[in-house]
């Protein structure tokens, strides 16, 4: 994934970066990925920076505009306020709003920086900080990992004291991933300013070892429910090449609909509710999905609808009844997506005839997606494909299209599916017969 893709950006992006830890780095990537693009600031950028754009337009009056209508857009162009020293100060807020307005007549990305902070890896703002302009549809928090055990000094942040007021950390000596998760999480803090309805997106920069790629995922875990995404990079500075640069992951709530609704005709019982060393399969299930992290867990069921939900009952999952069950699976399947919150970044689903499925591998395709974000992964078994699949929000609107007794397995065709290898054989166990059963027993 490229930084753009990681971000899930569209093709002509409204978007504030903040925070501190590689945030012209990452303005500037993005600008080049989306090009032609619009660069400007609310603050200010160094002098040097400038050079980092195709062409620089110094706009200081509205008159100044007509050199950006008469030029064809080329490449990234920067726009700033006049150059002051080693400063070129920021546009105004009649300038910003034009410049949207101006962008969006042309479909093209604007990508605001909101604020500084001279090159530290981490930041608080200060009162008047950060300048996020009403019309901003996305916000990139950036905060760099390098600091991570270092001095809670000037060296590592910006503002110390207010760093230490936000994350209420005033007898603490060194910077740990609590106080980051404090400050990122607090609306005097990462969230400041962040415009009603606008997206939110943590960018954690710098994860330039495996040690902090692993902080950088237990604090995207812990920061994750005031986000709707956590991007885990390691950016090269603004002004050098580019090709090392890594997008490690991207995490998201990831939703189970676990599909509890059919009759099980064939069986002659409903196999939702069959023993599975000592509780029903539903729930054990179930269990294995709130286990493994995913959320929501949603378990939509259909026949036996009163027995099937009193089987999770006491679960922290959210139960939904599918009153056109008898019209096919593909009814369970609508339910549970439309369910679903905008935030959710792809979906596993579980069947309920099929208690075997551990949380290990819910959480191996979990980490699949996080770093690769393919529209759909599946387990690979024997060179058989097996359940459970996942599904990315890009798939959504085909999953609700679906009709009669169709699965998700009618997606295959038009989407890539990526294939992730596993060992355990019984992922390949239906239970279609009642020796079907006892094997499946046997076998775990």
């Amino acid at each position: 994934m490229n930084l753009s893709q990681a971000l899930r950006l569209p093709s002509a992006p409204c978007l504030a970066l903040v925070g501190a830890g590689g945030k012209t780095t990452a303005l500037f990537m993005l600008a080049r990925q989306l090009a032609p693009a619009i660069v400007t600031t609310t603050t200010h950028l160094g002098a040097w920076q400038v050079h980092l754009a195709d062409r620089h337009l110094i706009l200081s009056s509205p008159a100044d505009l007509a050199a950006l209508e008469k030029d064809a857009l080329q490449g990234v162009t920067l726009v700033t306020g006049p150059l002051e020293g080693q400063r070129a100060h920021g546009v105004d807020e009649s300038i910003a709003s034009w410049l949207h307005a101006f962008c969006e007549r042309r479909c093209l990305p604007l990508l605001v920086e909101a604020d500084g902070s001279r090159a530290k890896p981490l930041k608080a703002p200060a009162d008047h900080e950060p300048a996020i302009p009403p019309f901003v549809e996305t916000v990139v928090v950036v905060a760099g990992l390098s600091a991570l055990g270092g001095a809670l000094a000037q060296e590592n942040v910006q503002r110390v004291e207010q760093f230490r007021r936000v994350s209420d950390s005033s007898d603490q000596q060194r910077i740990t991933p609590e106080l980051v998760a404090k400050v990122l999480t607090s609306e005097q803090g990462g969230l400041k300013n962040i415009p009603i309805g606008a997206r939110r997106v943590a960018l954690l920069n710098q994860a330039d070892t495996p040690a902090l790629q692993a902080q950088g995922k237990q604090l995207a875990e812990a920061i994750l429910p005031a986000y709707d995404a956590v991007v885990i990079a390691a950016l090269q500075p603004a002004g050098q090449p580019t090709i090392n640069s890594l997008v490690h992951a991207t995490i998201e709530p990831v939703a189970g609909i676990l599909l509890a609704g059919g009759e099980a005709s064939r069986f002659g019982q409903p196999k939702q509710l069959l023993d599975f060393h000592g509780q029903p399969f539903v729930r054990a299930a179930a269990r294995a999905a709130i286990t493994a992290g995913l959320s929501p867990v949603i378990a939509v069921s259909g026949a036996h609808a009163q027995a099937v939900e009193a089987a999770v009952e006491g679960l922290p999952l959210t139960t939904i009844h599918n009153s056109d069950w008898q019209s096919g699976q593909a009814t369970s399947i609508r339910t549970g997506v439309g369910a679903l919150s905008s935030r959710v970044g792809a979906v596993i689903f579980l069947l309920a005839d099929q208690p075997q499925v551990t949380p290990a591998v819910l959480r191996a395709l979990t980490e699949s997606h996080s770093a690769t974000l393919a529209p759909i992964i599946a387990p690979l078994v024997l060179e058989q494909r097996a359940n459970p699949v996942l599904f990315d929000r890009v798939t959504f609107p085909d999953l609700r299209a679906l009709c009669g007794d169709t699965g998700g397995r009618a997606l295959f065709t038009h989407f890539p599916v990526n294939y992730l290898p596993w060992h355990d054989a019984s992922l390949l166990t239906d239970v279609d017969t009642p020796d079907d059963y006892r094997r499946l027993l046997d076998e775990c």
